[in-house]
């Protein structure tokens, strides 16, 4: 692989100089071009990209017409501008300060002799090195923006995409919702209508979540106390008469995962419609559907003011219902109590707002 010399311009009006660091520089394996003024300097950089590639510049102090620090402001104003090693005969430190601060990479005093050739080779060096090290700086942070860009870009359509997915499912759930309505209508046995006015419920339920998600801001929760007022809602519509026209839900704001905001929504169906088919033979009665947070736990309660244990056992039921509240309040992890001093019904859930890690789950399950 054939190695790269670096070229070198060297700005100055002193030809005999110029020659020394020609000749001190190519020994030390550089390519150097001459330029007698800032000017002609400043026209080779420019013409750089097309004549040929110029690494690192020396530039001096005193010169006729541009001298050295204007010279150097429009170095540093043109676009990939190569590092500058500021060169003056100068003791003056403050033309070194003032140098480096408009963008030098160092800054050398020379002499007339040539004496200087070496530490010239030496500054040149670093130069090149900290301008390959910004150069690589640059491409790295110019990738990190780009691939932040781009997994920006695919969290957006992902979200996208998984809103659709929500819409779509929220949708045909609704449908099948419908349809199960549809059917318990025309049903002529009421034990065939009981179950597929349940069943509707039921998957009313879960299209709600969905529904719930698709128009969040964030897909990863649900606002639990809309979507029970939303349930509730599709609860009253639902219901044939005016039988839940005293149905009141009252929940705090709480964030919850779609999977156990579902599991929530079947529990508080089943337990509400259960209400209504047996809290009150002769009518309507009120029920109640409340959560409140205590601590890092949700406690929700379904209440009615009804018969209570004095309900008579229905023949036709199969107990599905309370195999379900069963099966949902083990996917929450929660307690399932039964008010024995309310003079109705009130059944409350306790579980925790924050599903607890594995290992946690484990340790209580163990202890």
């Amino acid at each position: 692989m054939t190695q790269h010399t670096p070229t070198l311009l060297y700005i100055d009006d002193d030809g005999a100089l110029a020659r020394l660091v020609d000749r001190g520089l190519t020994r030390r394996g550089y390519k150097v071009i001459h330029a007698a003024s800032g000017e002609e300097g400043l026209d080779r950089i420019r013409r750089a990209e097309t004549d040929g590639c110029i690494d690192v510049v020396a530039l001096d102090q005193y010169m006729p017409g541009l001298d050295g620090l204007e010279t150097l402001e429009q170095i540093m104003a043109i676009p990939d501008a190569p590092p500058v090693v500021f060169v003056t005969a100068s003791q003056d430190s403050s033309i070194a300060v003032t140098a480096l601060k408009a963008g030098a990479a160092d800054y050398l005093v020379k002499d007339v002799k040539g004496d200087f050739i070496p530490l010239l080779h030496v500054a040149a060096e670093g130069a090149l090195r900290q301008a390959a090290l910004q150069k690589a700086r640059d491409e790295a942070e110019a990738e990190v923006h780009a691939s932040r860009d781009r997994y920006a870009a695919l969290a957006a359509e992902r979200e996208l995409l998984l809103r659709e997915v929500n819409h779509r499912v929220g949708n045909s759930l609704q449908i099948i919702a419908s349809l199960l309505h549809l059917q318990a209508s025309s049903a002529g046995q009421e034990e065939v209508k009981a179950a597929l006015t349940n069943a509707m419920g039921r998957v009313a339920a879960v299209a709600q979540v969905h529904r719930r998600l698709y128009t969040s801001q964030d897909l990863k929760s649900v606002m639990l106390n809309q979507y029970l007022d939303a349930l509730l809602e599709d609860l009253r519509r639902s219901a044939e008469g005016n039988r839940m026209s005293r149905l009141t839900v009252k929940a705090e704001a709480v964030e919850i995962d779609p999977d156990r905001a579902v599991a929530v929504g079947i529990i508080v169906n089943e337990l509400v419609m259960n209400a209504v088919k047996y809290a009150y033979p002769d009518g309507a009665g009120p029920i109640h559907v409340e959560l409140t947070s205590q601590g890092d736990d949700l406690l929700l309660s379904i209440t009615d003011d009804g018969v209570g244990d004095n309900v008579k056992a229905d023949p036709r039921s199969t107990g599905m219902g309370q195999r379900i509240v069963a099966a949902m309040a083990s996917k929450l992890d929660a307690s399932v109590e039964r008010d024995p001093a309310h003079s109705g019904t009130r059944i409350t859930l306790r579980f925790r707002g924050v599903p607890a890690a594995p290992g946690k789950a484990n340790s209580a399950a163990a202890g």
